[in-house]
């Protein structure tokens, strides 16, 4: 398949593959003219990709387990880590959406005067701090 017919059944821009290939993510099996030519096990690939991608794999993340030619070796460590993080995520999206409800429905003159959405207020500035603290920790990522 040509890169024109990839991006078309994948979705994914020409520029993203071009980009893909450029971070060593997908290969490119030569070219016809100027187009890139791929093996029909690409949309396996990019769909691998896209998944490790919405679970919050980095693409160096996601490279380093399709390294190999054979099939991608994940190790289940990182999937674990991968779950507890997401875990957390859903634990704290959870407690926003829920506070967000009921602030919604305070019957407080204003949302600044509600105790709830106070709270919220403070617990998402510690959470954008201590973000910002881990982020900068070589090795630590923040969600």
């Amino acid at each position: 398949m040509d890169i024109a017919e990839v991006a078309r059944k994948s979705g994914i821009p020409a520029s993203t593959l071009r980009y893909y290939e450029e971070k060593g993510l997908i290969q490119a099996a030569g070219r016809r003219g100027l187009r890139r030519i791929f093996e029909p096990d690409i949309l396996t690939r990019l769909s691998l990709i896209s998944l490790g991608q919405i679970a919050g794999f980095t693409l160096s993340e996601i490279a380093e387990m399709l390294r190999y030619e054979d099939k991608p070796r994940i190790e289940h460590r990182k999937l674990s880590e991968k779950a507890d993080q997401l875990d957390l995520r859903i634990k704290e999206l959870t407690a926003l959406r829920d506070g967000l409800r009921h602030v919604a429905n305070c019957t407080a003159p204003s949302h600044l005067e509600c105790p709830s959405f106070r709270r919220l207020m403070r617990t998402a500035l510690a959470r954008y701090a201590k973000r910002r603290r881990t982020s900068r920790v070589p090795g630590r990522s923040a969600i």
